[in-house]
């Protein structure tokens, strides 16, 4: 992990200085990726260059503005938080209007990443700093993520990281000094885009994810290979269709930093 870590740090460290940024700017949600995500570059840049923003609406839990005040704290980050329950309300209403019909589930809960996306890229053209997109691995591989929301940035520093690994790494770096409040290492990973949402509601388990993921994807196994490997073929199928059908969202996507 320490060998992980520092590769990262250097990897961003250098991504800034060869495009002339000397800070970041983040939005903080209260998870572990954006949260890991901020360590790395506070370590990277120094606290003080890196503009986290938690970006709040009626669906973020109390505990997720909590962790995201102590991290900013622990982290010396330049933080801010905004309401923008009024701009979701406000284009909601409109596309009701335009559609003629109640916005559905999905077209709702892209909408909240995609305002955060626009304020971010807002803040980097007022104020400069690069967006960072804080995606892992996992999520980029199966398409878990918003195009033009959360994927919305000049680099995914931790784009290369399954979710296990991110896991992991947090461990690690809590172990080196306290940078993560234990919470946001512990609680159910959530996007935290509608009542009671939960990511294992929509993709199997994480270990059993990723263990599958690195099959299919970094091994070049055939899915019946990956079922003769332990896993239940409605698993492997499920997670085959979902890296199918989220090419095209990878092609759009910031580079990730390399772990090699």
């Amino acid at each position: 992990m320490k060998h992980t870590w520092h590769t990262l740090q250097n990897g961003l460290k250098d991504f800034c200085a060869a495009n002339r940024f000397d800070k970041v700017i983040l939005g903080l949600s209260g998870g572990l990726d954006s949260a890991l995500t901020a360590v790395l570059a506070a370590d990277a840049l120094g606290g003080k260059n890196v503009k986290a923003i938690m970006m709040k609406t009626r669906y973020t839990s109390d505990l997720s503005i909590k962790i995201a005040r102590e991290i900013a704290k622990l982290n010396g980050l330049d933080y801010q938080e905004l309401d923008i329950e009024p701009l979701v309300t406000a284009e909601t209403d409109f596309l009701q209007r335009a559609f003629g019909e109640s916005v559905k589930g999905i077209t709702a809960e892209n909408l909240q990443a995609r305002i955060r996306g626009q304020l971010l890229m807002a803040f980097s053209n007022q104020n400069g700093g690069l967006v960072l997109a804080c995606g892992n691995k996992s999520e980029a591989l199966t398409g878990y993520c918003t195009l033009y929301g959360d994927t919305c940035g000049g680099l995914m520093p931790i784009g290369n990281l399954y979710k296990t690994t991110v896991f992991e790494l947090a461990r690690w770096r809590n172990t080196q000094s306290r940078a993560l409040p234990e919470e946001v290492i512990t609680r159910a990973p959530s996007a935290e885009l509608a009542e009671g949402q939960k990511d294992e509601n929509s993709l199997p388990p994480y270990p059993v994810l990723d263990a599958v993921l690195r099959l299919l994807t970094d091994e070049q196994k055939t899915p019946e290979e990956a079922c003769a490997a332990g896993f239940a073929p409605a698993t492997v199928e499920q997670v085959r269709r979902l890296v199918a059908r989220s090419a095209f969202k990878r092609r759009q996507m910031a580079s990730a930093l390399d772990i090699l």
